[in-house]
């Protein structure tokens, strides 16, 4: 090989290595990507394909140049580092966090100016026990001038810490009940967001992470807002107030007093950073820890037919094992933090001991300044770390608000209310026209695909498929639960989008199978379905119980309709429910009623019952039912059946049992519904 050639194969390898960048040691592999003219490096691996990178795998030991660090560097190192702009206080969150306030701002406004008179009290001790050496030493020869003086000097000082009293007392009563009510403010802010926000968004938002952050991050926020701010004001007043005194008395002893504040306020910068990006891991992780406890208490019954109380405690235990660990980190950087400001307290303490005994001694300073000193040096001290905590819990509550404007500031994809409000109630004609749907939570899984059904008004559809095959689906479409990717959903022609959605659901009922019942009595389960319930006379109350079946269960409960049903309903039967959740239902009058296969799970006595109320309700209006009972379908005007995402068939009972190789045949062949073909 030729010099020239040597040259330019060391070349192509130089370029080669130089246009390659570390990416990721995984599996003892390195990948490594080749870097593109006027590209970005990206290192999430999912861009790959768009950013056209190509990838290099090879193999290196794991511990290569990986010098061995003590665990103290390395914490040191992550709470040190250079922040992020998304790790810094931005002032855009702190305005909003501080407009939370404004509310009660003259009151807060108030609880400020008693917190300036309060401190100035305060401060006002060294100063005044300074004054009293001073007298007790300068009067040593005539103890009855002294005593004079020092009588008129304690009746000032008995008065002015009675006004201080009061002042803190006023401080701390406007502070906590501002922040009560800020708290209850921000509550009901998130709470009315979160009910603003379509199905979809629920489907994939665990139950405990909204808990969590509706009762612990709202609660931390509140307290910043208030008594945060309370002490980081007094705080603030004190070190400023207490430096001017210093410098007042002897700026010399000032400057060797205060020299090791500035290292310690930088400390607490670093400190209040790392408390911001660990209470966002502490309240995401505690999140998941209430989501696994407001499972297993929820289905407790579940739990116990299993006895499965020793695993459910594992699981917990391992969930609360994350919050336990971040605390930990949490705690060690709180200890370093708090060490490090006590040792700098003593160091000041003793700097302004050896230099004021040395100025003391050469008459330059008198003993009663002296110690006015030293005790305004001991306030400094404490407030320095006064403000270094509350700069920490700033950053907390900031870690805690971000999660709340996210909730509050997501705009619902499906809103609750707004669109055209016809002025008459539907007739019940209702129509999917090309309907293609994939749930937000499973967008890999097509539900429907091209389907199309229409429903005459005031008849009765039966829709049956396989089990997953979309039935339900057909009604949560109708209700606008979830929005379809293609096609329209039409109500007596008009697009259910272009409708309100509470005018919407007001005129359709629901009945699904497993009816969910709020912890309250039978007859605020039963009025929940009206739209105004104190309209609702109990003559009115009594009708639908009656038609609904629940009137004669009812009379044998000691309590009547005011018996409380526990929550979920679960003092009460299947059957019992069920006819409950009827009587909701038709409390509102509606047009149209959406049967969710409601007596499949019910056994013959309680099926009758509710299939006698049913069959009751359902004179005169549109229904779409869901079934699975051979009673049900038999009954329906019409049949559609359902499978692969389509309406493959749909017509009378009848018609379909004759039709060869059909669908519904086979269902039935193969027993998909429950009962016998007759």
């Amino acid at each position: 090989m030729s010099v020239y050639s040597s040259m330019l194969c060391c070349g192509l390898k130089s370029n080669l290595f130089n246009s390659l960048k570390l990416i990721k040691n995984v599996n003892n592999k390195v990948y490594l990507l080749k870097q593109l003219p006027n590209r970005k490096f990206y290192y999430n691996m999912a861009s790959k394909p768009l950013q056209k990178q190509s990838y290099v795998a090879i193999n290196v030991p794991n511990n290569i140049n990986q010098p061995h660090r003590s665990r103290f560097a390395i914490f040191f190192r992550r709470c040190s580092h250079k922040p992020r702009k998304d790790e810094r206080l931005k002032r855009a969150d702190l305005i909003r966090l501080f407009s939370l306030a404004k509310p009660e701002r003259w009151k807060l406004l108030g609880a400020v100016s008693l917190l300036l008179v309060s401190s100035a009290v305060t401060m006002a001790v060294p100063f005044s026990l300074g004054k009293v050496l001073d007298i007790i030493y300068s009067s040593s020869d005539n103890l009855g001038e002294a005593r004079t003086k020092l009588n008129h000097l304690c009746g000032i000082l008995v008065a002015v810490f009675l006004v201080g009293a009061v002042c803190n007392f006023g401080r701390v009563y406007i502070m906590s009940t501002s922040g009560y009510r800020m708290t209850q403010s921000l509550r009901l802010k998130v709470f009315s967001s979160i009910l603003k926000q379509e199905q979809g968004w629920f489907d994939s938002r665990p139950t405990g992470e909204l808990l969590n952050r509706l009762s612990s991050d709202t609660q931390i926020v509140g307290q910043a807002l208030t008594s945060n701010i309370s002490d980081g004001l007094r705080s603030t007043i004190m070190v400023f107030a207490g430096s001017g005194m210093m410098f007042y008395m002897s700026p010399e002893l000032a400057m060797v007093g205060l020299a090791i504040v500035p290292p310690v306020a930088i400390i607490g910068v670093i400190y209040g950073r790392f408390v911001r990006k660990i209470t966002k891991s502490v309240q995401d992780t505690l999140a998941e820890a209430s989501q696994v406890a407001e499972e297993r208490i929820s289905n407790m019954r579940t739990v116990k037919t299993f006895s499965r109380e020793p695993r459910e405690m594992n699981t917990y235990t391992s969930a609360i094992q994350k919050v336990l660990k971040l605390g930990y980190k949490e705690s060690g950087a709180r200890a370093l933090f708090y060490g490090m400001t006590g040792l700098s307290g003593n160091i000041i303490i003793i700097s302004v001991l050896y230099y004021g005994g040395v100025m003391v001694s050469a008459n330059t300073i008198t003993v009663g300044n002296l110690s006015s000193f030293l005790l305004y040096a001991a306030y400094i001290g404490v407030s320095v770390g006064g403000l270094s905590s509350f700069y920490s819990e700033l950053n907390k509550s900031v870690g805690a608000a971000s999660r709340l404007w996210d909730l509050i500031d997501r705009q619902p994809m499906i809103p609750a209310l707004g669109g055209v409000i016809p002025l008459s109630p539907p007739e019940g004609h209702i129509a999917f026209k090309n309907i293609e749907f994939s749930y937000p939570s499973r967008n890999d899984i097509k539900v429907f695909n091209d389907l199309e059904l229409d429903i005459t008004p005031g008849r009765t559809l039966a829709v049956v498929g396989p089990s997953g095959s979309g039935k339900s689906t057909l009604a949560a479409l109708l209700l606008r639960l979830y929005d379809p990717n293609k096609g329209q959903v039409f109500l007596d022609g008009n697009d259910v989008k272009s409708l309100d959605p509470a005018w919407l659901r007001r005129h359709i009922g629901t009945v699904s199978q497993e009816p969910i019942l709020f912890s309250s009595t039978i007859r605020e389960n039963i009025l929940y379905g009206a739209e105004d319930p104190t309209n609702i006379t109990e003559e009115e109350l009594m009708r639908v119980a009656k038609e609904a079946n629940v009137y004669e269960f009812v009379q044998k409960l000691p309590d009547g309709f005011d018996t409380l049903v526990g929550e979920r309903g679960v003092m009460l039967s299947g059957g019992q429910k069920q006819r409950v959740a009827i009587a909701r239902a038709l409390i509102k009058d509606p047009k149209i009623l959406l049967l969710d296969e409601a007596t499949s799970a019910l056994d013959a006595q309680s099926e009758h019952l509710v299939r006698e109320a049913l069959e009751r309700v359902m004179k005169g209006r549109t229904v779409l039912t869901i079934a699975h009972r051979l009673s049900t379908i038999q009954n329906a005007d019409s049949i559609a059946v359902l499978q692969n995402g389509q309406i493959v068939e749909k017509g009378t009972y009848s018609d379909l049992l004759h039709l060869e190789n059909g669908a519904f045949k086979e269902l039935i062949k193969h027993q998909t519904f429950q009962g016998t073909a007759t």
